[in-house]
């Protein structure tokens, strides 16, 4: 194991880079998914910390508290088996979408059942629920883990209701790797899922330091140049008609 690291940092950034999308293909994107997942709930303890969700997600959609959400349907695309919706209490419905979610029920089943959300499974080119259903989605540094960027825009566009806000965190500029097979940056959003939208909120920023990496998103001290690695929030509203 320690050869191998050895090797791994002798390689060049330029010829890692150039192989991440090889390492890509042969590797089985679900289950790196799933192991990612077990590792941090022991981390965690046993049972999965959640409480975080509320602040990032109440800052995304630059709102004080929940109440926005009262009554409303919210579903949360690329959940994870954490429970990111467990914070809105005022929801009248919350799902939770993921490609995997049937393996998170067998392999994480007491936090599962606990979290008070719908977990839908998704695929990679639909998501098995009707159209113009949800109020409010939210997606956080999920959509570069499709592997149909595009198709899987048109989707959440489609569960969206008209009047209907989706609330987003991309990561941008990302290079490939087996969890995360998509590259994106502004252009390719905006091309896919923005122009579709009508936009209310818009913030773009580089990362803050390992252990705050949104931090300049709550400080307000927004800088990016374009190309290199940051993280864009935004809500936008899905026309009436």
């Amino acid at each position: 194991m320690k050869t191998l690291k050895k090797v791994k940092d002798i390689i060049p950034t330029p010829v890692k880079e150039f192989l991440l999308p090889i390492r890509c293909l042969i590797s089985d994107k679900y289950s790196s998914e799933l192991a990612f997942w077990k590792k941090r709930l022991e981390m965690d303890n046993g049972t999965f910390q959640n409480s975080f969700y509320r602040r990032l997600m109440l800052a995304m959609a630059e709102e004080p508290d929940e109440t926005f959400l009262t009554n409303k349907i919210v579903a949360d695309f690329g959940c994870g088996p954490r429970g990111s919706l467990v914070w809105a209490r005022s929801a009248l419905l919350r799902i939770g979408i993921d490609v995997i979610a049937d393996r998170y029920a067998d392999h994480f089943t007491s936090n599962i059942i606990s979290h008070g959300m719908v977990y839908v499974k998704s695929t990679e080119k639909v998501i098995p629920v009707p159209s113009g259903f949800a109020d409010v989605m939210f997606s956080i540094n999920a959509l570069d883990h499709v592997d149909l960027f595009s198709t899987m825009c048109k989707e959440i566009l489609r569960v969206l209701k008209p009047g209907g806000d989706f609330i987003g965190s991309f990561n941008l500029e990302e290079p490939p790797a087996p969890c995360e097979p998509q590259k994106l940056n502004e252009q390719i959003i905006k091309e896919h899922l923005l122009d579709f939208l009508k936009i209310k909120s818009y913030r773009v920023t580089k990362r803050g330091p390992q252990n705050d990496l949104y931090g300049p998103f709550f400080e307000g001290h927004l800088s990016y140049k374009k190309g290199e690695k940051g993280f864009l929030w935004v809500r936008a509203k899905k026309p009436e008609s």
